[in-house]
């Protein structure tokens, strides 16, 4: 087998997670590879949805900014050139603030941002093996166009999303089973809408047909959002939407809808001041276990004969939306859930609940613990939710990034160490987990010493992260 080359950190998955691991490990000094299945970058941000930092809980209830570093850098620079809108803080939603960008111009810094870094890149390569000696993992193998290849590494980070390479390399991991997981969704995007006529409807209809989804340390009573929602004068203000509930069951009871899946819209930027619409609830498969590929291939054929049947009803049912049309479909799907790796520290909800402090902490997070997608008309199931107490933040240690029983290893992104009710799959955390990593891996490196072994002093890692912008202390 070819050995394509070695390097001090082999990132595998070039999603969001990954490429903020990829940069952070880079400007940490590390040699540093960045090895994809397909041909570009992004992940959530700008291949599967949704793109554009939906939920970017850049700041808790309290209005205190509790995540910046990688995420907030990559806004920065496409806002100030052109390609993103200003972080939106709604005062009846804070706590789901947006910092939205033009996706495909996301993937374009990307690329930018790996050459700025000297990160190398290895695209169209599957990882189909690992390799390891004993229980220390030692780098993955690829197979491509130009065969099977080796690629070794002191440190490997699983950024997978799927947690890919810490299976293959013995690492213990929980998933659910088949039938309790998540739905899988395919985004799309439609642009010709008239939003105006979009607005007018909001305002008059607040009453019943939209989920304004306001925190609840925010205290808002339902008549006060009712009549907030009356005062918007800009789409902007609200940033996405849920709901038409009664045009959905108007269209069920016609047949003309489906019934694995609500209405909900995210407006999205495009150049010279273009907004589109991008729905991601509108298509929803259960029943789809994503290490599977053939329910990933069933996946894929439901959801687009699902994405069918919205584009119909948008046209016809929703108001704006009369002229609207097809602009994109994320060319493959969203997965919500799947493997969550063991590692030294399991967060749970009662560390969300609880507001707790970790002397590891690599990261923060807002994100209520027990809300579950579902695939029916409700998308959302609040049973059991927990959210941070007094409208506050919990921290994210360094210890659910490493697996346990296996050296040499981290994960970032969606298959960090939580329990089930805690599993905060959403594009703005694996940014936070993918950064600590890729830190973690270098310091790891020049240091000449294992992740497991870093958890007996993070004072570096946190130094450096702080240094990189990330928040780690002084909040609620």
């Amino acid at each position: 087998m070819e050995l394509y080359g070695e390097y001090d950190v082999v990132v595998a998955g070039g999603g969001t997670s990954g490429v903020a691991a990829a940069i952070a490990s880079a400007r940490a000094g590390a040699k540093t590879i960045l090895v994809e299945r397909i041909g570009t970058l992004g992940g959530q941000m700008n291949v599967s949805g949704p793109p554009g930092f939906a939920y970017a809980y850049m700041f808790n209830p309290r209005k205190e900014k509790i995540i910046a570093g990688f995420m907030e850098e990559t806004h920065h620079r496409l806002l100030k050139a052109g390609h993103a809108l200003p972080l939106s803080l709604p005062d009846f939603r804070v706590g789901y603030d947006f910092a939205l960008v033009d996706p495909d111009y996301w993937g374009l810094l990307m690329f930018e941002m790996m050459e700025e870094n000297g990160v190398h890149l290895l695209l169209h390569s599957p990882i189909v093996d690992i390799v390891k000696n004993c229980d220390s993992i030692r780098g993955v193998v690829v197979e491509n166009v130009s065969g099977r290849m080796a690629v070794r590494g002191k440190v490997v980070i699983d950024c997978t999303g799927e947690g890919h390479v810490a299976a293959k390399a013995g690492a213990p991991y929980e998933q659910v089973s088949t039938e309790d997981l998540e739905p899988h969704t395919l985004s799309f995007t439609v642009d010709g809408v008239d939003w105006d006529k979009v607005l007018d409807y909001v305002r008059n209809n607040a009453a019943y047909e939209f989920n304004a989804m306001t925190h609840p340390y925010l205290g808002w009573t339902d008549e006060q959002i009712i009549e907030r929602i009356r005062q918007v004068k800009d789409i902007r203000e609200i940033t996405n939407f849920m709901g038409f509930y009664t045009l959905r069951d108007k269209a069920v009871a016609a047949g003309e809808y489906h019934k694995q899946g609500g209405v909900g819209f995210f407006i999205m930027p495009r150049d010279n001041g273009v907004i589109q619409a991008h729905f991601q609830h509108s298509s929803h498969i259960d029943n789809v276990d994503p290490t599977n590929v053939r329910d990933l291939t069933r996946c894929e054929i439901e959801c687009r004969k699902q994405v069918l049947v919205a584009l119909r009803f948008i046209k016809k049912y929703m108001p704006g939306f009369e002229k609207s049309y097809l602009t994109r479909i994320c060319s493959e799907l969203r997965i919500r859930e799947s493997r969550r790796i063991v590692g030294d520290y399991v967060l749970n909800r009662e560390d969300v609940g609880a507001c707790r402090r970790f002397k590891d902490v690599i990261g923060k997070s807002s994100f209520a613990s027990g809300a579950k997608h579902v695939a029916k008309q409700e998308t959302i199931s609040y049973d059991g939710i927990v959210y941070p107490a007094d409208g506050g933040s919990y921290d994210i240690p360094y210890r659910c990034l490493v697996p346990k029983k296996i050296e040499n290893l981290l994960v970032a992104g969606k298959a960090i160490s939580t329990d089930r009710d805690s599993y905060a799959r959403f594009l703005q955390l694996t940014m936070v987990t993918g950064q600590a990593a890729g830190v973690a891996a270098g310091v790891c490196v020049r240091r000449g010493i294992t992740p497991r072994q870093l958890e007996d002093d993070v004072s570096e890692l946190q130094e450096i992260l702080q240094k990189q912008g990330a928040i780690l202390f002084g909040t609620h």
